[in-house]
């Protein structure tokens, strides 16, 4: 069938001897041949451009010098506050994101558009404008800041003021994903469900969200890893304070001035995490939402 096509194709520019001949010597050749091997060297460059920079911070961390600055108290803060920030945002992202994303995906309304790209603003949003969104948001001067002060809550340049900056820039991250795993699910079965005597949250909790489980866990890994390298935001809501607010980017930022090897340290511990969330997300993807449990 793939011969005559050639023929047929071949026939319409070359004329019917030449497409004969033409379609013959192409089924003679290797299907290695047929996949266009020319493209690997034009990817090559791309390819470089990319590994050269993972290899030299690699290059520039040896083993031992790597575990020697693991042991340094600033990298033990950075990577302990780090790991907590990163993971109460992925919380606060999930507790919140999972109505708006149900909502994206299962209602029809005016402006949904509009409520879809703003959900998607924080992702492009230069991470310092979200900063100062936010400090003119929270701060002590900000919109709600004087009533927070009132009620005794100093949110900005505390662990608070991180989670905050985390979740707004991670959580789009999670609702995009959820979305997609909510529009999967069959109606049908949540219907059938209903019809048996099951409440709406009893539904949701037995039926839809076992049925997106690969789609949420996937928008949880990434929002999680999203809020660990998040940078921009966080410094200028919550500043860089050591033990209180440094997390490790700010700490590799601070490192560059001070001491390199641990800014190096880290930078290296952020591209492992960052490879093993892909891997991660990635065997999420290709696995159907019944075998994860």
């Amino acid at each position: 069938m793939t011969n005559e096509i050639i023929r047929s194709k071949a026939a319409d520019r070359l004329g019917a001897s030449t497409a004969a001949s033409v379609a013959d010597e192409w089924a003679k050749q290797p299907l290695g041949a047929r996949r266009q091997d020319w493209l690997w060297p034009l990817s090559l460059p791309f390819l470089a451009f990319l590994i050269l920079p993972l290899v030299a911070l690699l290059a520039r961390t040896p083993a031992g010098r790597l575990l020697e600055n693991l042991r340094q108290p600033e990298v033990h803060q950075a990577i302990a506050l780090s790991l907590n920030t990163a993971s109460l945002a992925t919380l606060a992202s999930i507790l919140i994101g999972t109505p708006v994303a149900y909502l994206m995906a299962r209602r029809t309304f005016r402006f949904k558009r509009a409520l879809d790209t703003l959900i998607d603003l924080p992702m492009v949003l230069p991470p310092a404008v979200a900063g100062v969104a936010l400090l003119m948001a929270f701060g002590r001067r900000g919109l709600l800041g004087g009533y927070l002060e009132e009620l005794g809550l100093h949110i900005a340049f505390t662990r608070t003021a991180v989670v905050i900056a985390q979740t707004f820039i991670a959580a789009p991250l999670f609702i995009k994903s959820a979305v997609v795993g909510f529009a999967t699910v069959e109606r049908e079965l949540e219907q059938a469900a209903a019809l048996d005597g099951a409440s709406r949250w009893g539904v949701f909790r037995h039926i839809t969200v076992p049925l997106a489980w690969t789609a949420l866990l996937s928008g949880a890994v990434l929002a999680w890893a999203r809020a660990l390298g998040e940078f921009g935001a966080t410094i200028i809501f919550a500043g860089n304070f050591p033990g209180r607010t440094q997390t490790m980017p700010l700490a590799i930022y601070i490192g560059f001035e001070l001491e390199l090897g641990i800014a190096l340290t880290l930078a290296v511990l952020l591209v492992g995490c960052s490879f093993l969330v892909l891997i991660a997300v990635k065997a999420l993807l290709h696995r159907p939402a019944h075998q994860i449990e």
